[in-house]
Protein backbone atom coordinates (compact mmCIF):
# COMPACT_ATOMS: atom_id res chain seq x y z
CA UNK A 1 0.00 0.00 0.00
CA UNK A 2 2.73 2.18 -0.78
CA UNK A 3 2.89 4.67 -3.97
CA UNK A 4 -0.26 4.89 -5.39
CA UNK A 5 -0.75 3.24 -9.36
CA UNK A 6 -0.36 5.64 -12.45
CA UNK A 7 -3.47 4.55 -14.18
CA UNK A 8 -5.18 6.15 -17.42
CA UNK A 9 -8.21 7.77 -15.82
CA UNK A 10 -9.15 8.03 -11.66
CA UNK A 11 -12.81 8.79 -12.13
CA UNK A 12 -15.90 6.89 -13.33
CA UNK A 13 -16.40 7.42 -16.96
CA UNK A 14 -20.05 9.15 -16.29
CA UNK A 15 -20.43 11.65 -13.15
CA UNK A 16 -23.64 9.64 -11.58
CA UNK A 17 -21.31 6.50 -11.47
CA UNK A 18 -19.25 5.33 -8.72
CA UNK A 19 -15.93 3.06 -9.37
CA UNK A 20 -15.16 0.80 -7.16
CA UNK A 21 -12.91 -2.92 -7.00
CA UNK A 22 -14.00 -5.90 -6.11
CA UNK A 23 -12.35 -8.49 -3.78
CA UNK A 24 -13.87 -12.42 -4.65
CA UNK A 25 -13.70 -15.02 -1.72
CA UNK A 26 -13.72 -18.58 -2.25
CA UNK A 27 -15.56 -21.08 -0.97
CA UNK A 28 -17.12 -24.11 -3.41
CA UNK A 29 -20.55 -23.64 -4.36
CA UNK A 30 -21.30 -21.10 -2.21
CA UNK A 31 -19.41 -19.03 -4.76
CA UNK A 32 -22.67 -18.80 -6.51
CA UNK A 33 -24.02 -16.56 -4.11
CA UNK A 34 -20.94 -14.23 -5.37
CA UNK A 35 -22.84 -14.51 -8.62
CA UNK A 36 -25.72 -12.89 -7.53
CA UNK A 37 -24.23 -10.48 -5.50
CA UNK A 38 -22.22 -9.29 -9.22
CA UNK A 39 -25.50 -10.21 -11.08
CA UNK A 40 -27.40 -7.59 -9.00
CA UNK A 41 -23.72 -5.07 -9.20
CA UNK A 42 -23.82 -5.36 -12.94
CA UNK A 43 -26.88 -4.18 -13.29
CA UNK A 44 -27.14 -1.20 -11.41
CA UNK A 45 -25.66 1.09 -13.72
CA UNK A 46 -24.49 3.37 -11.01
CA UNK A 47 -21.67 1.25 -10.67
CA UNK A 48 -18.31 0.38 -12.31
CA UNK A 49 -15.97 -2.21 -11.79
CA UNK A 50 -12.48 -1.00 -11.95
CA UNK A 51 -9.85 -3.54 -10.96
CA UNK A 52 -11.40 -7.43 -9.25
CA UNK A 53 -8.90 -9.85 -7.21
CA UNK A 54 -9.87 -13.25 -6.33
CA UNK A 55 -9.41 -16.86 -5.24
CA UNK A 56 -10.69 -19.87 -6.01
CA UNK A 57 -14.64 -20.24 -6.68
CA UNK A 58 -13.66 -15.78 -6.20
CA UNK A 59 -11.38 -16.26 -9.24
CA UNK A 60 -13.46 -18.39 -11.24
CA UNK A 61 -16.24 -16.19 -10.87
CA UNK A 62 -13.61 -12.95 -12.09
CA UNK A 63 -12.54 -15.04 -15.18
CA UNK A 64 -16.01 -15.56 -16.42
CA UNK A 65 -17.08 -11.82 -15.99
CA UNK A 66 -14.06 -10.19 -17.65
CA UNK A 67 -14.77 -12.96 -20.29
CA UNK A 68 -18.51 -11.63 -20.80
CA UNK A 69 -17.77 -8.36 -20.10
CA UNK A 70 -15.15 -7.98 -23.09
CA UNK A 71 -17.34 -9.43 -25.67
CA UNK A 72 -21.22 -7.75 -24.35
CA UNK A 73 -20.21 -5.09 -21.27
CA UNK A 74 -22.10 -5.66 -18.09
CA UNK A 75 -24.97 -7.63 -20.00
CA UNK A 76 -22.44 -9.59 -21.37
CA UNK A 77 -20.72 -10.34 -17.98
CA UNK A 78 -24.24 -11.33 -16.67
CA UNK A 79 -24.67 -13.88 -19.35
CA UNK A 80 -21.51 -15.44 -18.88
CA UNK A 81 -21.55 -15.66 -15.25
CA UNK A 82 -24.96 -17.32 -15.66
CA UNK A 83 -23.53 -19.54 -18.63
CA UNK A 84 -20.59 -20.67 -15.99
CA UNK A 85 -22.89 -21.92 -13.16
CA UNK A 86 -25.31 -23.30 -15.21
CA UNK A 87 -22.38 -25.36 -16.91
CA UNK A 88 -21.16 -26.15 -13.54
CA UNK A 89 -24.40 -27.72 -12.68
CA UNK A 90 -24.60 -29.50 -15.78
CA UNK A 91 -21.65 -31.40 -14.89
CA UNK A 92 -22.14 -31.97 -11.52
CA UNK A 93 -25.32 -33.91 -12.68
CA UNK A 94 -23.08 -36.57 -13.35
CA UNK A 95 -21.45 -36.82 -10.55
CA UNK A 96 -21.96 -39.67 -7.82
CA UNK A 97 -21.57 -37.33 -4.87
CA UNK A 98 -25.09 -36.46 -4.37
CA UNK A 99 -27.42 -35.37 -1.92
CA UNK A 100 -28.95 -38.73 0.16
CA UNK A 101 -32.50 -39.54 0.10
CA UNK A 102 -32.43 -37.97 3.64
CA UNK A 103 -31.00 -34.92 3.10
CA UNK A 104 -33.48 -34.27 0.78
CA UNK A 105 -36.10 -35.46 2.61
CA UNK A 106 -34.92 -33.24 5.39
CA UNK A 107 -35.03 -30.17 3.06
CA UNK A 108 -30.85 -29.90 3.60
CA UNK A 109 -28.55 -28.73 0.91
CA UNK A 110 -25.94 -30.41 2.69
CA UNK A 111 -24.55 -34.04 1.64
CA UNK A 112 -24.05 -35.09 5.83
CA UNK A 113 -25.87 -38.00 4.88
CA UNK A 114 -24.61 -38.93 1.48
CA UNK A 115 -22.56 -42.35 1.43
CA UNK A 116 -20.36 -41.04 -1.65
CA UNK A 117 -19.65 -37.42 -0.41
CA UNK A 118 -18.52 -39.80 3.09
CA UNK A 119 -16.96 -41.92 1.43
CA UNK A 120 -14.65 -39.62 -0.24
CA UNK A 121 -14.14 -37.46 2.49
CA UNK A 122 -12.76 -40.28 4.32
CA UNK A 123 -10.89 -41.67 1.06
CA UNK A 124 -8.99 -37.91 0.65
CA UNK A 125 -8.13 -38.13 4.35
CA UNK A 126 -5.78 -41.25 3.85
CA UNK A 127 -4.82 -41.18 -0.07
CA UNK A 128 -3.30 -38.50 -1.92
CA UNK A 129 -4.90 -37.31 -5.01
CA UNK A 130 -1.85 -38.55 -6.71
CA UNK A 131 -2.72 -41.81 -5.20
CA UNK A 132 -7.02 -41.86 -5.98
CA UNK A 133 -6.77 -39.68 -8.70
CA UNK A 134 -3.85 -40.45 -10.68
CA UNK A 135 -5.03 -38.98 -13.54
CA UNK A 136 -6.39 -36.13 -12.38
CA UNK A 137 -9.51 -36.07 -13.80
CA UNK A 138 -10.99 -32.52 -12.50
CA UNK A 139 -14.51 -31.82 -14.65
CA UNK A 140 -13.95 -28.10 -13.28
CA UNK A 141 -11.69 -27.46 -15.68
CA UNK A 142 -13.30 -28.83 -18.51
CA UNK A 143 -16.24 -26.10 -17.46
CA UNK A 144 -13.72 -23.35 -16.98
CA UNK A 145 -12.47 -23.69 -20.11
CA UNK A 146 -15.92 -24.53 -22.31
CA UNK A 147 -17.20 -21.26 -20.41
CA UNK A 148 -14.54 -18.78 -20.26
CA UNK A 149 -12.71 -17.19 -23.21
CA UNK A 150 -9.26 -16.93 -21.68
CA UNK A 151 -8.07 -14.20 -25.13
CA UNK A 152 -11.38 -12.12 -24.49
CA UNK A 153 -10.37 -11.96 -20.30
CA UNK A 154 -6.35 -11.03 -21.57
CA UNK A 155 -7.71 -8.77 -23.97
CA UNK A 156 -10.47 -6.82 -21.54
CA UNK A 157 -9.02 -2.94 -20.97
CA UNK A 158 -12.43 -2.29 -18.79
CA UNK A 159 -11.62 -4.47 -16.02
CA UNK A 160 -7.91 -5.76 -14.35
CA UNK A 161 -8.05 -9.09 -12.66
CA UNK A 162 -5.73 -10.10 -10.29
CA UNK A 163 -5.77 -14.14 -9.31
CA UNK A 164 -4.26 -15.73 -6.02
CA UNK A 165 -2.89 -19.02 -5.51
CA UNK A 166 -0.17 -20.42 -3.30
CA UNK A 167 3.25 -21.68 -4.23
CA UNK A 168 3.69 -24.69 -2.79
CA UNK A 169 7.37 -24.99 -2.58
CA UNK A 170 7.88 -21.68 -1.03
CA UNK A 171 3.96 -21.34 0.89
CA UNK A 172 4.18 -17.42 -0.63
CA UNK A 173 1.43 -16.39 -2.69
CA UNK A 174 1.22 -15.51 -6.61
CA UNK A 175 -0.98 -13.40 -7.88
CA UNK A 176 -1.53 -14.05 -11.46
CA UNK A 177 -2.48 -10.83 -13.71
CA UNK A 178 -2.76 -9.32 -17.09
CA UNK A 179 -1.56 -11.90 -20.22
CA UNK A 180 -0.60 -14.15 -17.33
CA UNK A 181 -4.12 -15.27 -16.52
CA UNK A 182 -4.61 -18.56 -18.19
CA UNK A 183 -7.00 -21.58 -17.78
CA UNK A 184 -4.19 -23.09 -15.57
CA UNK A 185 -4.14 -19.79 -13.39
CA UNK A 186 -7.50 -20.05 -12.50
CA UNK A 187 -7.09 -24.18 -11.63
CA UNK A 188 -4.30 -23.48 -9.35
CA UNK A 189 -6.01 -20.57 -7.73
CA UNK A 190 -8.57 -23.33 -7.01
CA UNK A 191 -6.44 -26.42 -6.35
CA UNK A 192 -7.55 -28.05 -2.60
CA UNK A 193 -4.81 -30.21 -2.10
CA UNK A 194 -6.42 -33.22 -0.83
CA UNK A 195 -8.89 -33.07 -3.98
CA UNK A 196 -6.01 -32.43 -6.64
CA UNK A 197 -3.07 -32.40 -7.38
CA UNK A 198 -1.04 -29.45 -7.52
CA UNK A 199 -0.98 -27.37 -10.69
CA UNK A 200 2.32 -26.92 -12.19
CA UNK A 201 3.18 -23.43 -14.44
CA UNK A 202 6.40 -23.22 -15.52
CA UNK A 203 7.53 -25.87 -13.41
CA UNK A 204 5.97 -24.40 -10.06
CA UNK A 205 3.55 -26.23 -8.20
CA UNK A 206 0.56 -24.11 -7.05
CA UNK A 207 -2.48 -24.72 -4.54
CA UNK A 208 -5.76 -23.33 -3.70
CA UNK A 209 -4.76 -19.26 -3.11
CA UNK A 210 -6.98 -19.32 -0.19
CA UNK A 211 -4.26 -20.32 2.39
CA UNK A 212 -2.40 -16.89 1.80
CA UNK A 213 -5.24 -14.86 0.13
CA UNK A 214 -8.78 -15.41 0.69
CA UNK A 215 -8.16 -12.85 -1.40
CA UNK A 216 -5.65 -11.07 -1.16
CA UNK A 217 -6.51 -7.06 -1.20
CA UNK A 218 -3.40 -5.46 -1.74
CA UNK A 219 -2.59 -5.66 -5.82
CA UNK A 220 -5.76 -3.40 -5.54
CA UNK A 221 -3.83 -0.95 -3.72
CA UNK A 222 -0.42 -1.04 -6.07
CA UNK A 223 -2.10 -1.21 -9.56
CA UNK A 224 -5.52 0.69 -9.53
CA UNK A 225 -5.89 4.59 -8.28
CA UNK A 226 -9.64 3.27 -6.90
CA UNK A 227 -10.03 3.78 -3.24
CA UNK A 228 -13.08 2.09 -2.56
CA UNK A 229 -12.98 -1.75 -2.50
CA UNK A 230 -15.48 -4.09 -1.90
CA UNK A 231 -15.42 -7.60 -0.06
CA UNK A 232 -17.87 -10.34 -0.98
CA UNK A 233 -17.20 -12.61 1.75
CA UNK A 234 -18.47 -16.01 1.94
CA UNK A 235 -16.39 -17.50 4.84
CA UNK A 236 -17.49 -16.20 7.97
CA UNK A 237 -15.08 -14.60 10.18
CA UNK A 238 -16.77 -15.13 13.50
CA UNK A 239 -19.17 -18.02 14.95
CA UNK A 240 -21.36 -18.37 18.06
CA UNK A 241 -21.18 -21.74 18.50
CA UNK A 242 -17.85 -24.09 19.61
CA UNK A 243 -17.52 -26.52 16.73
CA UNK A 244 -17.90 -29.96 18.55
CA UNK A 245 -18.09 -32.87 15.66
CA UNK A 246 -14.91 -33.71 13.67
CA UNK A 247 -16.86 -32.07 10.74
CA UNK A 248 -17.21 -28.77 12.36
CA UNK A 249 -13.73 -28.73 14.38
CA UNK A 250 -12.69 -29.05 10.79
CA UNK A 251 -14.63 -26.72 8.89
CA UNK A 252 -13.92 -23.93 11.83
CA UNK A 253 -10.32 -24.82 11.32
CA UNK A 254 -10.25 -24.22 7.39
CA UNK A 255 -12.54 -21.06 8.05
CA UNK A 256 -9.89 -19.90 10.21
CA UNK A 257 -7.33 -20.57 7.94
CA UNK A 258 -8.94 -18.96 4.75
CA UNK A 259 -9.66 -15.53 6.85
CA UNK A 260 -6.01 -15.14 8.48
CA UNK A 261 -4.24 -13.36 5.86
CA UNK A 262 -7.42 -11.32 4.73
CA UNK A 263 -7.60 -9.92 8.76
CA UNK A 264 -3.61 -9.26 8.74
CA UNK A 265 -4.40 -7.06 5.47
CA UNK A 266 -7.54 -5.16 6.81
CA UNK A 267 -5.88 -4.60 9.79
CA UNK A 268 -2.73 -3.23 7.57
CA UNK A 269 -5.92 -0.72 5.84
CA UNK A 270 -6.33 0.80 9.17
CA UNK A 271 -3.48 1.33 10.67
CA UNK A 272 -2.11 2.79 7.25
CA UNK A 273 -5.35 4.90 6.91
CA UNK A 274 -5.41 6.09 10.64
CA UNK A 275 -1.45 7.28 9.78
CA UNK A 276 -2.73 9.35 7.31
CA UNK A 277 -5.61 10.58 8.60
CA UNK A 278 -3.40 11.86 11.83
CA UNK A 279 -0.59 13.20 8.96
CA UNK A 280 2.19 11.04 9.71
CA UNK A 281 2.12 9.30 6.31
CA UNK A 282 1.14 11.48 2.61
CA UNK A 283 -1.89 10.99 1.25
CA UNK A 284 0.12 11.75 -2.28
CA UNK A 285 2.14 8.42 -1.80
CA UNK A 286 0.05 6.09 0.55
CA UNK A 287 -3.61 5.27 -0.51
CA UNK A 288 -6.21 5.64 2.37
CA UNK A 289 -8.72 2.59 1.53
CA UNK A 290 -11.98 2.77 1.97
CA UNK A 291 -12.93 -0.97 2.74
CA UNK A 292 -16.61 -2.19 2.36
CA UNK A 293 -17.94 -5.58 2.74
CA UNK A 294 -20.92 -7.76 1.20
CA UNK A 295 -21.79 -10.22 3.66
CA UNK A 296 -22.80 -14.23 3.00
CA UNK A 297 -24.14 -13.66 6.64
CA UNK A 298 -27.03 -16.08 5.28
CA UNK A 299 -24.65 -18.91 4.34
CA UNK A 300 -23.67 -19.28 7.74
CA UNK A 301 -26.24 -21.86 8.65
CA UNK A 302 -25.21 -23.87 5.49
CA UNK A 303 -23.29 -26.96 6.58
CA UNK A 304 -19.72 -27.42 5.27
CA UNK A 305 -20.57 -29.95 2.87
CA UNK A 306 -23.25 -27.82 0.76
CA UNK A 307 -20.26 -26.51 -0.93
CA UNK A 308 -19.58 -29.25 -3.22
CA UNK A 309 -23.34 -29.30 -3.73
CA UNK A 310 -23.72 -27.95 -7.40
CA UNK A 311 -27.38 -28.85 -7.81
CA UNK A 312 -29.20 -26.15 -9.83
CA UNK A 313 -31.63 -24.98 -7.35
CA UNK A 314 -29.24 -24.88 -4.81
CA UNK A 315 -27.07 -22.76 -7.13
CA UNK A 316 -30.11 -20.52 -7.77
CA UNK A 317 -31.18 -20.12 -4.50
CA UNK A 318 -27.58 -19.35 -3.67
CA UNK A 319 -27.92 -16.67 -6.35
CA UNK A 320 -31.41 -15.31 -5.38
CA UNK A 321 -29.43 -14.63 -1.82
CA UNK A 322 -26.82 -12.83 -3.25
CA UNK A 323 -28.83 -10.34 -5.50
CA UNK A 324 -31.06 -9.69 -2.16
CA UNK A 325 -27.97 -8.80 0.05
CA UNK A 326 -26.26 -6.74 -2.41
CA UNK A 327 -29.34 -4.88 -3.15
CA UNK A 328 -29.45 -4.11 0.34
CA UNK A 329 -26.25 -3.73 0.73
CA UNK A 330 -26.24 -0.49 -2.48
CA UNK A 331 -29.30 0.91 -0.94
CA UNK A 332 -28.04 1.24 2.37
CA UNK A 333 -24.19 2.23 1.41
CA UNK A 334 -24.57 3.69 -1.99
CA UNK A 335 -23.99 6.88 -0.71
CA UNK A 336 -20.92 6.16 1.54
CA UNK A 337 -18.56 4.80 -1.51
CA UNK A 338 -16.13 7.40 -2.66
CA UNK A 339 -16.59 9.04 1.03
CA UNK A 340 -16.07 6.92 3.67
CA UNK A 341 -15.20 2.89 4.59
CA UNK A 342 -18.39 1.64 5.58
CA UNK A 343 -16.70 -1.23 7.83
CA UNK A 344 -15.45 -0.42 11.16
CA UNK A 345 -11.92 -1.75 11.09
CA UNK A 346 -11.26 -0.55 14.58
CA UNK A 347 -14.08 -2.55 16.19
CA UNK A 348 -13.58 -5.08 13.81
CA UNK A 349 -9.84 -6.02 15.54
CA UNK A 350 -11.45 -4.28 19.28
Amino acid sequence: MSDKASTASSQPSQPNRKRINLALQGGGAHGAFTWGVLDWLLEDDRIEIDGITGTSAGAMNAVALASGFHAGGSEGARAALEQFWRKVSEHAFLSPIKRSPLDVALGQWSLDFSPSYLAFDLISRFASPYEFNPLNVNPLREVVEETVDFEAVRACDGLRLFLAATNVKTGKIRVFSGKEITLDAVMASACLPHMFQAVEIDGVPYWDGGYMGNPPLYPLFYETDTHDTVLIQINPIERAETPRTAREILNRLNEITFNSTLLREMRTIEFVGRLIREGKLSSEKYMDVRLHRIDGEALKPLQASSKVNAEWPFLQELHRIGRETAAAWVEQHFDSIGKQSTIDLRAEFA
